[in-house]
């Protein structure tokens, strides 16, 4: 029997299912951490490249100087370098006594050589702003002590020597410390008077224009309304003649006081001599910056960097966008972000408080639902064609015609605008921001409701003064995803709205101070555009990252305040645990 008990208590262990381990779930442990870890790892990864590229755009380098087997000679910045395998044509193109020692110097390398990419700029001189040089083509290498870099308004940058300092075409300094002590001590009045000529183009010109384009419209509209014969037509052209009269008059004054601070400023030139050894005179007024890029110190490359930093989001940009600033692209993405959260999220929360409190469930209700979470499923670029056909042609058109006729055929409302541009957003991130408020409200206990209906108050009042502010941290969590989308999209904002360069900002101190029909720079669209349209690609390349950047940092911003604020009401509201 214990013989018998022995060999069944072995067939029990024998039979007893073994242990695996999948039986612990560890497989699908380890599948969920790693794709996290891969989600983070490629999240981490594509931050720390915007990062490394978008701060280093504008840290100042070295200037180098070439001198070629060729006889010519280069100097600029080193953008970039990289190894290749240069074809046989490129080894004819060198004369013959150095194809040899060329050869020589890429076979010993195992056939391949290094290159870089020098951005040479006196692109008027060139016609190029880069320029590739080998290391087979070097025959010297030094670095000027007094190359200076000049980044101007127009043409980029230019790279040259000083040779003396004129003023009223007299040279008054000529040697290089002394030409650039006369630069320091005069570039500040220079552009003080930039500015003050730039004042007189922008705002004065613009204010007297607008009074005559004012006075223009209301001629145009006695005409239209009464007949080009009528009293009234001829009432509003002689108040049109006066107000031109005048304006002729104050046109007359700023262009005297512009053409003044043009010959002020074209007295003072730098003589300069490229590495060609052409001699060129740049005028100091054309000049945004300058500076010896070789006897630069630490503090001296920190202030250059930041001096660049501080005019990339505080000016407006230049050649092309590839330089310069993006306060306007900063100033219509913060304001259109803002316009798309308060339109969004009213009808999104009255939205969802109408499916969740008010609607009783049947087809309808299941309807809108499914219609609701397919319109998140929706590319963008059919909610900008939608803005355009009903904002812009339809709705737009009608208010030209009720409020705008004097102006047309030109319109006003019947184009791209930021009020357009923020309602078509608004339409593409309202599933978020109703889904969001849903499950906020679910999220509420019934218990607090029934306590509210027990008091005596309504359905109103309950849901005013105890569902909402409970649900508040929910909503607000709606409106952070709705920010983050939103601010990022470019495809709906190409069509309503969002161009190259605006001059006027949709926001500034003319009555009637907002205004909504005003096209607008964005970020993303900037990022675009620099990215796919811009003439000098490898100028704009880094300014790619730079803007990049920016943009995830202000929709940063923009998250982390909503996070603030949805974490304050979460504390006001938080009730106790039972």
């Amino acid at each position: 029997m214990s013989a018998a008990a022995s060999n069944g208590g072995r067939g029990r262990r024998g039979n007893r299912p073994s242990r695996t381990i999948r039986a612990y779930g560890e497989p699908m442990l380890w599948l969920t951490g790693g794709g996290l870890a891969t989600a983070l790892l490629m999240i981490v990864g594509l931050l720390a490249l915007v990062v490394y590229q978008g701060t280093g755009t504008f840290w100042p380098t070295a200037v180098v100087k070439y001198e070629l087997e060729t006889g010519n000679s280069v100097m600029g910045e080193v953008a970039r370098q990289e190894r290749f395998q240069p074809a046989a044509s490129v080894f004819e193109a060198l004369p013959e006594d150095q194809r040899g020692r060329a050869l020589s110097s890429v076979a010993s390398q195992g056939g391949y050589s290094l290159r870089r990419m020098l951005r040479t700029g006196n692109f008027e001189l060139t016609g190029e702003h880069f320029k590739w040089v080998s290391d087979f083509e070097i025959k010297a290498e030094t670095l000027p002590d007094w190359a200076l870099v000049f980044e101007r308004r127009r043409q980029g940058r230019f790279y040259g020597e000083p040779l003396a300092f004129l003023v009223g075409g007299s040279a008054v300094a000529e040697t290089p410390e002394d030409v650039w002590k006369k630069i320091r001590d005069t570039e500040g009045e220079v552009r003080a008077r930039w500015k003050e000529r730039r004042g007189l183009e922008t705002d004065d010109i613009g204010a007297v224009n607008l009074r005559l384009e004012e006075a223009r419209l209301r001629q145009h509209g006695a005409e239209v309304a009464y007949g080009l014969g009528s009293p009234q037509a001829a009432i509003a052209a002689a108040a049109f003649a006066e107000v031109e009269s005048v304006a002729t008059a104050e046109f007359d004054g700023i262009r005297a006081r512009i053409q003044a601070l043009d010959e002020q400023n074209a007295s003072f030139q730098i003589l300069v001599r490229t590495a060609a050894g052409q001699s060129i005179k740049l005028a100091l007024a054309d000049i945004v910056r300058v500076y010896p890029a070789n006897r630069l110190g630490l503090a001296g490359k920190v202030a250059v960097y930041l001096s660049r930093w501080a005019e990339f989001v505080s000016d407006e940009p230049r050649e092309a966008n590839s330089e310069g600033g993006v306060f306007p692209a900063i100033f219509g993405t913060v304001v259109m972000t803002l316009l798309m959260s308060l339109l969004v999220t009213p009808f999104g929360v009255l939205a969802a408080l109408y499916l969740r409190e008010y609607a009783r469930g049947g087809v309808v209700v299941s309807t809108v639902r499914i219609a609701i979470n397919n319109l998140a499923g929706v590319p963008s670029i059919v909610f900008g064609v939608f803005g355009l056909g009903f904002f812009c042609y339809i709705i737009g058109a009608n208010v030209d015609q009720l409020f705008y006729a004097s102006k047309l055929p030109t319109p006003t409302f019947g184009t791209g605008g930021i009020l357009w541009a923020a309602l078509t957003l608004a339409l593409l991130t309202l599933p978020v921001v109703i889904v969001a408020t849903e499950e906020a409200l679910a999220a509420v206990p019934g218990s607090m409701r029934e306590g509210s209906y027990a008091c005596g108050a309504s359905k109103w009042q309950t849901i005013r003064r105890i569902v909402l502010p409970r649900a508040m941290p929910g909503i607000m969590t709606g409106m952070i995803l709705a920010i983050a989308r939103g601010a990022g999209e470019v495809a709906p904002l190409m069509l309503v709205g969002a161009v190259k360069l605006a001059p006027n900002l949709p926001l500034d101190s003319t009555a009637p101070y907002f205004h909504a029909e005003r096209s607008f720079m964005h970020l993303g669209f900037h990022i675009y555009d620099l990215g796919f349209q811009s003439q000098n690609s490898e100028a704009a390349k880094p300014m790619v990252f730079t803007t990049t950047l920016l943009l995830i940092a202000i929709i940063a911003t923009l998250n982390l305040t909503a996070v603030w604020l949805r974490g304050r009401l979460r504390r006001r509201f938080m009730t106790s645990q039972f």
